[in-house]
């Protein structure tokens, strides 16, 4: 695959460079905020190899890559400038957009690029808690210590990184944003913790906390010292401004983070970390179930990002979280249903993008199996609810726990094993249930394979377009009927070189004898112009067919012309699709003759029109007999 050229058409298709505001990339998405969604095309996106699927959620346009996302999002950049504008301010969409969607947007944008090294550096901890409970390591070893450094210092050290996507995402100064966070880990602020008696700024009291490995207080410090740049730059002289601005942003923001959005941040997570740990409590069952059955519904519709700063300061808090592993149970029952779908469909091609689908979301990337096969096909996709509903209640009736972040899938269940292993087995019971139960339902309650329409699709087109004995049964063509009332003209003796050369295409022409256009087949109509002279159809065999009234009509602009269809409008044989008058069009100086263009004629190994005879409306005009 050329990565250059799935770029280009990338760009293309979210409406150019110059509609796109921002783009992160997360394990298998590109998350593009634009200008105007209206402006990308969606439908020719999902259609575009490479590409899984097309999402809008969270204020975000999510182009579906899967494993090759990294690469992806390296040719953007290389051929366009989309990556260095990512991170300016000025530009925002159209509509602004608040509540739910926002949120997400800000979230996921905050933290999906972290997301890869994160889970690098969570299966090095878990692989390192192991190595320690089997006592293959000792924490006093030179060798576990070095280890164990690489492992834990995304985590330390993690509002120095935040610092940095936050300030990207609100346009603030990065290296300014990265200041503040370090000044919050510095080590005589980290001191001022275990100083006894109170602490205070000029006169106002400070509660101090530690803010290693914290979420909330870096992140709305970020933010607020990127709306106080703009304000400051507003103001403040040219001349000046690249040093009084930080100036004042550090005097600001470090006290202020200090005084108010480090306790509130932190009193805040450990407050959503407690309610949810209550609900554990209550029922570990009970939550196990809900979240093992609902996290890809979660995830289709981009709200589980509200959930990741929770599994962070889980384990920020306390050291481990309890949501995770249910939802591990999820990702293992959409790769079991991909599963049952590859041993029982018949179509050659759904088996191989099941096969891999299934070896991709076992290392936890299920994009590829939710989107392009569990998903469409229904069935599947419920057969992966039941099964992680089940997997679920079993790890959370465990008690299992997640000691580090990282992405569910077979390389990080590392991250799962704690002092003793406890909870483990656990998960690995309810991860081979989900697997084993969602492969086995979606087998037995079985999915419409589209073999089975295309088998029933190629009869209905032999037995249709072969019945006269010059036709051959083993072909599978397309008969197109003819979309005018008249006379067929050769399309040879069409007056316009672009048509009689056949440079279009093979076809007919017709000399009509009444102002109607109906659809030649069923299909889907693929251009309407703007003049309304011409429309192209196509058949849902792939045949396409341009219907052209008159010659040089373009240059009427529309008038005496009316359409009743739109491009992507599907339509049936028959249909009435454009409406002309014929005597004002001939009155007008341009000829009425129509041309039936076969656009497509390479990928067929004839065209074959009838010759010189009156015709009517849906009456065999032409055979396009493929290769």
């Amino acid at each position: 695959m050329s990565y250059e050229k799935l770029a280009k058409e990338i760009i293309q298709g979210v409406g150019g460079e110059k509609n796109v505001v921002s783009l992160v990339h997360c394990a298998t998405r590109l998350r593009f905020v634009l200008k105007d969604n209206a402006k990308a095309d969606k439908a020719k996106l999902e259609k575009t190899v490479g590409i899984i699927t097309v999402k809008e959620s969270g204020g975000q346009f999510q182009v579906v890559i899967g494993n090759t996302v990294p690469e992806v999002y390296s040719a953007i950049g290389d051929i366009s400038g989309i990556l260095k504008d990512s991170s300016k301010a000025e530009e925002k969409p159209q509509a602004r957009r608040f509540g739910l969607g926002s949120l997400i947007d800000v979230i996921s944008s905050i933290f999906a690029p972290l997301l890869g090294v994160m889970a690098g550096a969570g299966i090095l901890k878990g692989l390192l808690l192991i190595a320690e409970n089997f006592n293959w390591l000792e924490k006093t070893e030179p060798t576990y210590i070095i280890l164990f450094a690489a492992a834990d210092s995304l985590f330390y050290f993690l509002p120095v990184l935040l610092a940095v996507t936050t300030a990207r995402k609100f346009g603030g100064n990065v290296f300014t944003a990265v200041t503040i966070a370090g000044a919050l880990l510095y080590p005589s602020i980290t001191a001022l913790k275990d100083t006894e008696g109170p602490i205070d700024f000029f006169g106002i009291p400070v509660v101090m906390m530690s803010y290693s490995s914290t979420v909330i207080p870096i992140i709305l410090s970020v933010i607020i010292m990127s709306k106080l740049e703009k304000l400051c730059n507003r103001y403040i002289h040219e001349s000046v401004k690249n040093f009084i601005t930080p100036l004042i942003s550090l005097v600001i923001m470090l006290p202020l983070t200090l005084i108010v959005f480090g306790p509130f941040g932190v009193y805040v997570g450990n407050g959503i970390a407690d309610a949810l740990l209550a609900v554990f409590a209550f029922s570990p069952l009970l939550a196990g179930a809900i979240l093992g059955a609902g996290w890809q519904l979660l995830v289709i519709f981009g709200v589980h990002w509200g959930l990741v700063p929770v599994f962070i300061n889980n384990v920020a808090v306390y050291g481990k979280d309890s949501i995770k592993p249910p939802a591990t149970a999820s990702v293992f029952a959409q790769t079991g249903a991909a599963l049952g779908v590859m041993l029982k469909t018949k179509n050659k091609k759904l088996k191989t993008l099941a096969g891999s689908a299934t070896l991709s979301a076992l290392f936890g990337i299920t994009e590829p199996a939710v989107y392009g096969v569990t998903l469409p096909l229904k069935r599947p996709f419920i057969a992966g609810v039941i099964g992680g509903g089940v997997g679920g209640a079993i790890i959370g009736q465990a008690g299992t726990q997640a000691f580090a972040s990282g992405a569910p899938g077979l390389l990080t269940l590392p991250i799962f094993y704690g002092p003793g292993g406890q909870g483990f087995p656990g998960l690995i019971l309810g991860i081979t249930t989900s697997f084993i139960l969602s492969a086995v339902l979606t087998y037995i309650l079985g999915f419409k394979d589209p073999v089975e329409e295309e088998e029933k699709g190629q009869e209905i087109v032999k037995s249709v377009i072969a019945p006269s004995g010059d036709r051959t049964a083993d072909k599978l063509s397309v008969t197109a009927l003819s979309p005018i009332s008249g006379t067929i003209v050769s399309l040879e003796d069409v007056p316009d070189p672009a048509f009689s050369s056949e440079a279009m295409g093979k076809g007919i022409a017709i000399e009509p004898d009444s102002g109607r256009v109906v659809a030649p087949f069923d299909g889907t109509v693929t251009v309407a112009f703007k003049k309304k002279h011409a429309l192209a159809v196509v058949s849902d065999e792939g045949a396409e067919i341009l219907i052209h009234v008159g010659i040089d009509t373009v240059k009427l602009n529309g008038e005496f012309f009316s359409t009743h269809i739109q491009e992507g409008d599907r339509v049936k044989a028959g249909q009435l699709l454009l409406e002309f008058d014929l005597e004002q069009i001939r009155a007008a100086g341009y000829h009425t003759v129509t041309p039936v263009i076969v656009t497509n004629t390479l990928d067929y190994s004839d065209v074959l029109p009838l010759q010189n005879r009156q015709i009517r409306e849906q009456e065999e005009l032409m055979h396009i007999v493929a290769k």
